[in-house]
């Protein structure tokens, strides 16, 4: 019965994304709706890299793929910006753990300047 198809899956979603560099969020819309975002920050000395703080997403998208599209998109970003990842989000990294091809390491310089400028401003995150 053409109903009855799919029932019990999830659909994964193909969300809309917003980058808001200026606030440091990485947005995921589904249709008109906040599906999720990334929290981020660029390095402001070297070695530049862009780092992840938090990867969260809303109650009513869990289990579409939002989380996954958006650590994707993020490491595309940054891959076009010529610059590392630094996944200080534990989602972020466990998503970097499982598709290194997408997912490069960081340097341990730049996690290293990664923690440094995020202890330095914690309230920003």
């Amino acid at each position: 019965m053409a109903g009855e198809q799919g029932q019990g899956q999830e659909r994964r979603a193909e969300p809309a994304l917003r980058d808001d560099r200026e606030n440091g969020r990485l947005e995921a819309y589904v249709g008109d709706a906040f599906a999720g975002v990334i929290v981020y920050f660029a390095l402001d000395d070297e070695p530049h890299a862009l780092v992840v703080v938090h990867t969260v997403v809303d109650a009513d998208h869990e289990g579409k793929g939002i989380a996954g599209a958006l650590v994707r998109a993020f490491y595309a970003k940054a891959a076009r910006e010529g610059v590392p990842v630094v996944p200080l989000c534990p989602y972020a990294a466990k998503w970097a753990e499982r598709h290194p091809e997408e997912a490069p390491p960081p340097s341990a310089e730049a996690v290293r300047a990664a923690e440094r400028q995020l202890a330095a401003t914690p309230g920003l995150w």
